[in-house]
């Protein structure tokens, strides 16, 4: 009997998705977020400058500018802010990451009761991305060792490419990728830019998301390291502003102001204050200041201009694969312009932690090299002063210089009103709520189990819509190193306190140094577009109410206790959970120790390295940190000659052996003796040749971080007797490095902690 097999029925199979896989709802846009560090009011085009930034100008032509968009005054509470939505005391980021202290508002911890934005929009089915600076990690959790649940992916991002600190060297960056630190792809001597190499990063990020994922939305936080010192940029992008700014700071100013009054940027009937005397006057300056101030501006241009090319280099992209048009990018900057170089600039930042002083001798002398790989420079702060036009004062302070930023809104989709100015009063907690509304994603009640805060800040899509829709809020407080203002029912009062931490404003600014003598300027906020108009005399009711509104503000918001010195607060700083060590060994083969893993150097330290030399010699480090704006280096030469060189911020110190190394295994390394500021060159602990410290020693090598190098290094060299990475050609069995006082080491000096931690931001 034959067996007959029906043919199988025709249906249609069913796809099942799994069922904890979220999925945003149809037509949710991507989201792009970039954020500029320490560009002022008045740097972009759009906003009246005359340096070209022709893709955001592109933006905004496209979408909205915001000119009473505010921030915090600072990086790391600005960012804080942006990623909750919250007020960056209120979340523990009072100040910087950098000195984690032990009190509510300043703990550099977001609580898990502020779960962050790439957190939420992850959980509602996006992907999240994240490329460039983040400086939300706090001090000594930033080793290779974690832990990293504060670091990006820590956070909620999936993918992560950046650096973790408030800065670093755009030619020889220290860099991280996920959760490990990773080298640059190239050299500086191959042309690499660290603003380059952070658009690749983002656009084979989403490349790789569109064509594994083509329906999924991202989210893309693109900080980019620009506009903060080190200025890095090729010539090219200088040589085309040759000449541009020799009218000094105050006639640019005039013209930024004229060109914002014509576009709208400013009200109509703003006042331009006039220059403040710690601002030079232009014309009295003798010709060589003009010509070194004039290049400052110089590299600081092409330094934008290179930036906004990379900017339309992804923007250009996203345009290419069909995304921008339901793209939300909003870009701005942290805060106002810096003017952390001083009233002179400087073409190394690290001399002010270094407690180095500049002159205009030694900048004219780093003329032809300013912005190249031998410098990490910052303009003089008269060319803050004009970036932040028509605004008075800079970062750091809640001044309007200090806290009105740019904001763009760019969304096809969207934004129909294109080109269109907004003049509602918004802040940093703004965006998170923003970005939820406009990606269909509300708040979470509870994330982990943890009940969430409310929101500070409001969505602006109303605002988006509707030019007359009312302001998110009526009052905001504002605080930062003890500069304090409050806007309210129309006011704004603003306190004349001078911070901490940068010598020049320390010595030439005017203002109170006491909070019990601060005084209070009131201001209209909606007429008096740039705090010329000082009304406290006529109000000082309103004064008072300002006062005691800003005090009862700081008590709900964690801001209390106020010490512009940091004393009380660095004296319950949050240390390392695991203590740095007295004594450190360290074997070739491992990625760069991080110098916050190190033992403390500046009390004095014993370097040796048990290493072996073949018959024929041997040349090459034996071990590295930091580079040639601040670092030091013990090598052998291609003599064989044993060295070791320190850079003080660019000031060199350099001992040498007469004769070069002997054939053999032994232990040679080099001693320094804080108590006489001696170095000591060691074979097998015989000294063999010494030198005078040449200056202070530094506490920190470099504002952005850096790694100790063993058998080898990267980068940029600590001087020029060797080009990285010259390895060690014979065997290096281990480094150790030993400190006499280790944890015992006296403190350092307040004002030093303070300065470091500032100029890193």
């Amino acid at each position: 009997m034959a067996l007959v097999l029906s043919a199988p029925k025709a249906h249609t199979a069913a796809v099942h998705r799994p069922e904890s896989a979220p999925r945003p709802a149809p037509g949710s846009p991507d989201v792009v977020v970039i954020v500029l560090d320490d560009l002022g009011f008045a740097q972009l085009g759009c906003y009246g400058s005359d340096m070209a930034t022709p893709h955001m100008d592109r933006l905004a032509s496209g979408g909205l500018r915001f000119n009473r968009f505010h921030v915090t005054a600072m990086c790391s509470p600005t960012r804080a802010s942006l990623l909750t939505g919250r007020n960056h005391h209120a979340v523990g980021m009072g100040f910087l990451v950098d000195l984690p202290i032990a009190y509510p508002g300043y703990t550099a911890r977001l609580p898990k009761s502020a779960a962050p934005l790439p957190r939420v929009l992850r959980d509602a089915g996006y992907s999240t991305l994240a490329v460039g600076k983040w400086h939300l990690t706090p001090r000594w959790e930033r080793t290779a060792s974690g832990p990293f649940d504060r670091w990006p992916l820590g956070y909620g991002f999936e993918r992560y490419y950046g650096f973790l600190q408030g800065d670093t060297n755009h030619w020889a960056p220290h860099l991280v990728r996920d959760n490990h630190y990773a080298e640059p792809p190239a050299g500086p001597d191959e042309g690499y830019h660290l603003s380059e190499d952070l658009a690749d990063s983002a656009i084979r990020m989403i490349l790789d998301q569109h064509q594994a994922t083509p329906d999924k939305p991202f989210f893309l936080y693109f900080p980019l390291g620009a506009m903060h010192a080190p200025h890095h940029v090729a010539p090219s992008w200088t040589e085309r502003y040759r000449g541009r700014f020799d009218q000094g700071w105050e006639r640019w100013r005039e013209e930024t102001f004229a060109r914002q009054a014509a576009a709208g940027v400013v009200p109509s009937g703003t006042t331009l204050s006039e220059r403040p005397p710690w601002i030079p006057d232009w014309r009295e300056l003798p010709a060589d200041q003009r010509r070194l101030f004039s290049r400052m501006q110089e590299v600081y241009a092409g330094f934008l201009s290179h930036t906004d090319a990379q900017i339309g280099r992804l923007l250009d992209f996203l345009e290419r694969i069909g995304r921008l048009d339901n793209t939300l990018v909003l870009l701005l900057s942290d805060n106002g312009a810096s003017a952390e170089g001083g009233q002179l600039g400087t073409p190394n930042e690290h001399r002010f932690t270094a407690r180095s002083g500049d002159t205009v001798e030694a900048n004219l002398a780093a003329y032809d090299d300013w912005g190249g790989p031998a410098t990490y420079p910052h303009y003089a702060w008269g060319w803050a002063w004009a970036g932040n036009t028509p605004l008075r004062l800079w970062k750091r302070y809640t001044w309007l210089g200090g806290t009105r930023a740019p904001l763009i809104a760019h969304w096809p989709r969207r934004i129909h009103e294109q080109g269109a100015l907004r003049g509602q009063f918004a802040h940093a907690v703004d965006l998170m709520p923003t970005i939820l509304d406009a990606c269909g994603v509300a708040r979470p009640g509870q994330v982990d189990g943890v009940e969430q805060e409310p929101f500070d800040g409001r969505s602006l899509l109303d605002v988006f819509d509707d030019p007359e829709a009312p302001a998110p809020r009526g009052t905001q407080y504002f605080e930062m190193l003890g500069s304090r203002s409050i806007v309210h029912d129309g006011w704004k009062a603003t306190t004349d306190h001078v911070s901490y931490g940068v010598t020049d404003e320390e010595r030439l600014l005017p203002g109170s140094r006491d909070f019990a003598a601060d005084r209070w300027s009131l201001f209209r906020f909606a007429e008096d577009f740039s705090e010329a108009h000082d009304l406290a005399d006529e109000h000082p009711e309103v004064v008072r109410e300002l006062a005691a509104r800003w005090d009862a503000e700081a008590a709900a918001n964690q801001v209390l206790p106020l010490d512009d010195r940091m004393q009380e607060r660095l004296s319950a700083m949050i240390g390392p959970a695991w203590p740095l060590p007295d004594r450190g060994v360290y074997l070739p083969g491992g990625s760069p120790v991080h110098d916050e893993a190190l033992p403390l150097l500046f009390g004095g330290f014993t370097l040796t390295a048990d290493a072996e030399v073949p018959t024929a010699g041997a040349r090459g480090v034996l071990c590295a940190l930091g580079d040639l704006t601040g670092g030091f280096v013990l090598y052998a030469d291609d003599a064989g000659r044993l060295t070791f060189a320190c850079s003080r911020a660019g000031d060199l110190d350099r001992v040498a052996a007469p004769e070069p190394l002997a054939p053999g295994r032994q232990s040679v390394g080099v001693r320094f003796d804080a108590a006489t500021g001696t170095y000591a060159l060691l074979v097998d602990e015989k000294e063999v040749a010494g030198c005078a410290l040449g200056g202070p020693f530094p506490f920190t090598f470099q504002h952005g971080g850096t790694g100790l190098c063993v058998g080898r290094d990267r980068g940029l060299p600590v001087e020029d007797g060797y080009r990285p990475p010259y390895p060690w050609t014979g065997v290096l069995h281990q480094v150790v490095i030993e400190t006499p006082h280790g944890r015992r080491a006296a403190r350092r000096a307040l004002k030093d902690e303070i300065e470091a931690a500032i100029h890193a931001d």
